[in-house]
């Protein structure tokens, strides 16, 4: 691409990093043909994502730190506004976008919500929601120090699994919120988070105890606590995960298996 002259590329770079506090990551552009005239393709089969030259860059320094995480997460949810752009919007009563404390090391994603979070807007509200604040408990943490999202903000029918062009279209609301929160660890609650967020299709067996790498901070996954009400020999399973969190983290660990 042209070099940019000194001037032009410092009103350019502050109006990115503008946006970056209101919490917008990602820039498109059309095609353009020679001569400057724009092609008629489709706009989303046109749109392609604008990288700039290596020797040019506008991203040479670190990410700038959010300064009021607040207002760019309430940017994020006015952008959702009364979203109608998948069919989940029908039959919902409230659009569930996240609950917590925005300056934290720890964050908590699952899958979308339930009846009891479609009702209140709060996500891990009902029975997952108690075992949920009783995980958190027994890390040494209370529900108010981290943060909890979900894949998709609004209820699946009958609380089924998101299916794949639902969480296509929710998902980049949620990674947006990962990128102001910008926690030390991200918890993947379950076989849907963890590969939304990790773009894989593997197995729970293959994914848990391990670590992955997530946009800047650490991604663990763990069983969703709708499965371990369903099957309680697994909690000592997801307690394991939940140990290997706490050492990453510092926090002291504890013997006994949360919900027991």
């Amino acid at each position: 691409m042209p070099k940019l002259d000194p001037a032009t590329k410092k009103q350019l770079i502050a109006r990115v990093n503008y946006y970056r506090e209101m919490g917008i990551y990602d820039f498109y552009r059309r095609p353009v043909e020679e001569g400057g005239v724009v092609e008629s393709a489709e706009p989303a089969a046109a749109a392609e994502t604008v990288i700039a030259d290596p020797e040019e860059s506008l991203f040479d320094s670190p990410l700038p730190v959010i300064t009021d995480k607040r207002a760019a997460l309430k940017a994020i949810r006015e952008d959702i506004g009364d979203c109608t752009r998948c069919r989940l919007h029908k039959g919902r009563k409230n659009i569930v976008f996240g609950v917590g404390n925005v300056n934290v090391d720890l964050m908590f994603v699952g899958e979308g919500p339930g009846a009891d979070e479609d009702e209140q807007g709060e996500p891990f509200v009902g029975r997952a929601g108690q075992l949920l604040n009783n995980m958190i408990a027994a890390m040494g943490l209370k529900r108010s120090d981290v943060y909890i999202a979900n894949v998709v903000k609004c209820r699946p029918p009958q609380n089924r699994t998101p299916e794949r062009d639902e969480c296509d279209t929710c998902s980049p609301f949620l990674m947006r919120q990962i990128e102001v929160i910008r926690p030390k660890v991200i918890v993947a609650l379950g076989a849907v988070a963890a590969k939304n967020l990790l773009a894989v299709n593997d197995s729970m067996a293959n994914l848990r105890g391990r670590w992955y790498e997530f946009k800047g901070s650490r991604l663990a996954v763990t069983y969703h606590p709708a499965f371990l009400l369903r099957d309680p020999r697994q909690k000592k399973e997801a307690w394991k995960d939940l140990q290997m969190v706490m050492k990453y983290l510092g926090l002291k660990t504890k013997v006994s298996t949360p919900g027991e």
